[in-house]
C-alpha cells in the first residue's frame, strides 16, 4: 500500500519556523505526500515551497478552538484561498454546537462550504471528536453531508485525544461514499496507519509522515 498518498504532512506546531515549513515541504516532495498542512501565515510560503508538484496545500481554519465567528472564518478562508491553499480543514464551533445550536453551525458550515468549493478547493470540516458522545458525532455529521463537504475530519490534535478507529468506522457509516473522512490526531506509527484507512479513512493528518513511510 502506498501510505503516502493518504498522508498531508502537517506542522502546525505554535513554534514552527520557515526553516521547519521549507523542511516539511522537502520531505514531501521527497516521498510525494498527498498534501502539506500548515498554518494560514504560512501558506503562501509553502506555496512557493510546492510550486511545480502535484501536492496539494492545506491550511486550518478557526484553528485549533472553533470559536471564531463565521464572519472572521469566512475571511480567514479568502484569504488563504488567495494565498494559494487548495484544501482547507474549518474546525466547527464546538461550542456552539454542544449548546445545541445546530442552525448556527449548519449556517457556517454551509457559508465556508460555498466560499472554498468557489475557489475551487476542498473543505474539510473538523469535528473534534474527542469532545463529542455517539450522538453528538451522528449530528455533526449530517450537518456536514447538509452542507456537502468534502470530508468530515476527526481532530485537531490539540484535544485531550485524536482519532480513534471505532469512531472513524463510524463516522464512515454515516456519510455517503462521495464525501470522505480525515483521521488526525496521534498517528505516529505504520500499523495505526493502516488500522485508520482499514477503517475508512482515506486521508491521515500527521507529523509523523516520514516514521510511517520508512517502516
Amino acid at each position: 500500500m502506498n501510505i503516502a498518498s493518504y498522508i498531508d504532512h502537517t506542522n502546525l506546531k505554535p513554534t514552527a519556523s520557515e526553516t521547519d515549513i521549507r523542511q516539511l515541504c522537502a520531505e514531501a516532495w521527497e516521498h510525494q505526500f498527498k498534501a502539506v498542512c500548515v498554518a494560514p501565515s504560512y501558506a503562501s510560503y509553502a506555496k512557493n515551497w510546492l510550486e511545480g508538484s502535484s501536492i496539494a496545500l492545506c491550511t486550518v481554519i478557526g484553528f485549533p478552538l472553533g470559536y471564531h465567528t463565521e464572519t472572521v472564518k469566512l475571511k480567514e478562508a479568502e484569504q488563504s484561498l488567495h494565498d494559494g491553499a487548495t484544501e482547507l480543514d474549518m474546525v466547527i464551533n464546538i461550542s456552539r454546537f454542544k449548546s445545541m445550536a445546530y442552525l448556527s453551525v449548519a449556517h457556517e458550515i454551509t457559508q465556508l462550504c460555498e466560499l472554498v468549493h468557489q475557489g475551487g478547493a476542498l473543505l474539510k470540516v473538523i469535528i473534534e471528536t474527542a469532545y463529542l458522545d455517539s450522538f453528538e458525532i451522528r449530528t455533526a455529521c449530517e450537518i456536514c453531508v447538509d452542507a456537502q463537504v468534502d470530508f468530515v475530519k476527526t481532530s485537531t490534535g490539540f484535544a485531550p485525544k485524536g482519532a480513534e478507529v471505532e469512531t472513524v468506522k463510524l463516522i464512515r457509516s454515516l456519510l455517503p461514499s462521495t464525501m470522505q473522512v480525515k483521521a488526525s490526531g496521534g498517528i505516529k506509527t505504520y500499523e495505526q496507519a493502516i488500522a485508520f484507512i482499514e477503517a475508512g479513512a482515506t486521508r491521515l493528518g500527521t507529523s509523523s509522515g516520514v516514521e510511517l513511510v520508512s517502516n
